[in-house]
């Protein structure tokens, strides 16, 4: 990756994307943020440029990733409008703002791709969704999708997609906690040690996410070897169908997306 990165906000996501891009071969990473102070200890902290002057970083730039609030994202775009060319790709990973409002903001020159990274990117096993408008050509979408290939898993929707992509995997690992806090309990009520407990439930959850991702099979393939005749998977499963943990949590990922499309142009933070 020979192109220039400049990242306008320096929170919890943009420095976690500062770290994956500066941790590859050739790449070259700057930044901004809205106070003297919190650049200076950006720029301690990532080991890059890091400035308060968001226009000089789009300047300097030819990929440009937007990590502010949903917020902040028209009067930050339309304020950077005049600085923005042809050669630039603007990355936003605003939840809720569309491509749409986007390209109204920054205007008619830059490509403009949306993408919905969630939090285990913190750790290099993230899921990041991306969606672009038909104007964007392949090589761009491309080149949007190798900045998060360093924090985990990356895809590629249509931007109809995008709130049921909040829903699911944006908000997904909050399900996955309580799930995993659930089973612990469990364990609890059985007489093993809370911290063990704990790690048998998210030890469990990590090797049976692994075993979808790298055997490529239908996870109710995976569920039917576990599950013997006549042994005790079939009466923790029934039991967990009674309860309707199912439709929970379908029910669950569905209102995190309406949530989500309810968000969107409202201007609020």
């Amino acid at each position: 990756m020979s192109e220039r990165v400049g990242i306008i906000g320096l929170g919890t996501m943009g420095r976690v994307l500062a770290r994956g891009i500066a941790a590859r071969e050739g790449a070259a990473v700057i930044g901004s943020t809205r106070r003297a102070a919190s650049a200076a200890e950006a720029a301690r902290e990532l080991g890059i440029p890091v400035d308060t002057d968001n226009a000089r970083v789009v300047r300097q730039a030819e990929i440009v990733v937007l990590c502010a609030k949903p917020y902040q994202a028209r009067a930050i775009l339309e304020s950077l409008a005049p600085e923005f060319g042809e050669r630039h790709l603007v990355l936003s990973i605003c939840a809720a703002v569309t491509l749409a409002e986007l390209r109204a903001w920054a205007g008619p020159k830059p490509s403009v791709v949306r993408a919905m990274p969630n939090t285990p990117c913190l750790i290099g096993e993230g899921m990041t969704v991306l969606t672009a408008g038909p104007e964007v050509n392949a090589e761009r979408v491309a080149a949007a999708r190798r900045l998060f290939e360093p924090l985990g898993r990356t895809a590629v929707l249509d931007e109809d997609l995008m709130d049921g992509v909040t829903g699911l995997s944006g908000c997904g690992p909050a399900y996955g906690y309580l799930i995993i806090e659930a089973l612990s309990e469990a364990g609890v009520k059985l007489g093993i040690p809370r911290s063990t407990a704990t790690l048998l439930a998210a030890q469990t959850m990590l090797g049976a996410a692994k075993m979808v991702l790298e055997r490529d099979v239908h996870p109710a393939a995976l569920k039917d070897e576990v599950t013997t005749p006549a042994g005790c998977t079939i009466d923790g499963l029934m039991a967990l169908e009674d309860g309707k943990l199912r439709s929970t949590l379908v029910a669950g990922v569905v209102a995190a997306a309406e949530r989500s499309k309810s968000l969107r142009g409202n201007g609020k933070p």
